[in-house]
Formats: C-alpha cells, structure tokens, sequence
C-alpha cells in the first residue's frame, strides 16, 4: 500500500469540503444607501476576507440608482436586507412600510451643521438671516430646528436653499452660508482637501438626542429567517478583524475597486473607524424610544409605536 503525507490527505479533505460548502451557499442580496465607501467598510471586509463565505452565505452587494429606493425595496420582497437610516426608519414605519431594524453599522450620528472655519458664523446665533443649504427634507429640518433652538433662534429666522447633493460645492462657493446634513467623515475632509476647511456644528450636542446614522433593515415578516443571523455574525467578525488590523482591511477594501484608492476615501477611512457598531446585532432600547420621542416632538412622525414594533435584537 503506497503511503500518502498526511499533509496531502488533509489537502484532499479540505478541497473536497470546502467545494461541499461552495455548493452549500445561500444567496443572499444586500442593498447599500448609496456607492461603496468608507462607511461600508465592515460590508465590504465581511465579503472580500470570507466572513460571508465562512458562515454559508453568499452575498450580492447592490449598490441603488436612487438612495431613497433600498428600504422600498425590502419591504416589496425584493431583497433580504437594505443600508438605512434610523431616522428614515422611524418615518416610513410610521407610513406603513413592513420595515425592522436588525443591525447597526454605524452607531452614531454623522450628519452635522457645517461652517466655513474662516467665515462669519463662529457662533450658532451668528446664523440669524443667513442662508442653510440642504439636500433631504424633512427630518434635516427638524434636526437645524433643534439645533437652531440652542440658540434662541427658529427655522424662521434663517432661509433654507435646496442644494440637492452639493453640500460642500455650494458652501465653498459661496451659494450658501452653511449646511445641514453634512457628514462629518466626508464633507469636512473634502472641504480640507481643496483647502477650505469647514467647521461642524454636532446635533447630538445641541439638543439632539443620539441614533444611529446607518442600520440594516429586513422585513418584518422575515425575521425568522437563519440568514439573517448569520449574516449579522459575519459582519461583527469582520468588524473585530477590521479594528485589529485596519491597514489589512484597507487592502481588502480598495482591492474591490482600485478607484476606491484616494485621499478622500483615505481620510473618511481613519474618520470612520471609531464609529462602527462592534456589536452589530445589539439594539439599545431605550436610545430608540428616545429618538422616537423627538421625532414626534418634531412633528415628523404622529406617534411612537414600541420599539420592539420596528427593532429587534436578533443576536439574542
């Protein structure tokens, strides 16, 4: 009998069950709020370091032709899980949509106030009758509207100007005087990048109470489903691989699309680190109720259904 190493039986065996585990993959499609960047970072790693592969599951990352459309299309059937927004939860929950909370990605607030560092507005009242740029309505109204209050003033007193997307344009040229629903990792660094550095207002520290800025949303009809689990399970192991070794998994990430590989993206990186949800799947019960509070002291939402109606912790 010829002996064979037992490095090569092992070998053998791994080819043979791993190619047993390739044909075990479960699809599962991801819709993004927008282009891949920085603040997908654990979607990403979970993908190229094989965490979805290790937990059965074979991911379709899809990124939107219109942001708004994700959570639209989970509440539809059409996808398992979407990138959202808490506040955007609480609204369409509130219209009716079929939508729950399942995870978090990025665990606290990035849309702030921007200024000019080198303009006129130094304080929050300098803002009486100047002109705010913004891009979504609705509830960055009532965010500047909180905000707006730490200092005496009302959404009357400043003028409002749709900028659509073009929050760091129109206040670098002058159009406006300042911008709500900038995000601290992206337009700050790109307002540096061009040499006109900008300075952040933060609403969690004017009156509003913290969120989450990025969740992942299933179908509240669906939450038995086991791939939603695993899903969770890989992207916190691909959080923890991606605070242990951050300079790999900027490698991984720019691996995806070489055009990923510039300074802003770079800088939003080292932003954005410190933000992700170590614990994916782990809901703060309480934060939500508080921020359900405020969405209806604002007049965005009639009433505030209970949380475990629209959250849930499935990591339990």
């Amino acid at each position: 009998m010829r002996f064979i190493p037992s490095f090569l039986v092992i070998a053998a065996l791994a080819v043979t069950f791993g190619a047993r585990d390739a044909s075990a993959q479960e699809k599962l499609t991801l819709l993004l709020d927008w282009f891949v960047n920085p603040d997908h970072a654990p979607i990403i790693v979970a993908q190229e370091a094989g965490f979805f592969e290790k937990h059965g599951l074979d991911v379709e990352i899809v990124e939107p032709a219109d942001p708004n459309d994700p959570p639209k299309l989970v509440a539809a059937g059409k996808a398992e899980i979407a990138v959202s927004y808490q506040p955007q939860l609480h609204m369409q929950v509130a219209e009716g949509l079929p939508l729950v909370r399942v995870g978090t990605l990025v665990a606290t607030p990035l849309n702030s106030l921007v200024v000019l560092e080198d303009g006129p507005i130094r304080d929050l009242s300098d803002l009486k009758g100047r002109t705010i740029g913004f891009s979504v309505g609705g509830f960055e109204s009532a965010l500047l509207g909180a905000v707006l209050r730490k200092a005496g003033l009302s959404i009357e007193d400043v003028e409002l100007v749709n900028v659509n997307f073009s929050l760091s344009p129109s206040i670098i040229s002058g159009q406006v005087d300042a911008v709500i629903g900038a995000y601290r990792n992206f337009e700050l660094n790109q307002m540096d990048i061009v040499g006109r550095p900008g300075r952040a207002f933060y609403p969690e520290e004017l009156g509003v109470p913290p969120y989450d800025e990025l969740i992942l949303v299933a179908h509240k009809d669906k939450l038995d489903d086991a791939r939603l689990t695993r899903f969770l399970a890989a992207l916190e192991e691909a959080t923890v691989h991606l605070m242990n070794h951050p300079e790999e998994s900027w490698e991984l990430f720019i691996g995806r699309d070489a055009d990923l590989d510039d300074e802003l993206n770079r800088r939003a990186w080292a932003d954005t680190l410190r933000r992700f949800a170590l614990r994916p799947a782990a809901l703060d019960t309480g934060r939500y109720r508080r921020f359900a509070d405020f969405m209806v002291e604002s007049g965005l939402i009639e009433n505030a259904p209970p949380v475990d109606d629209y959250a849930v912790d499935l990591g339990r």
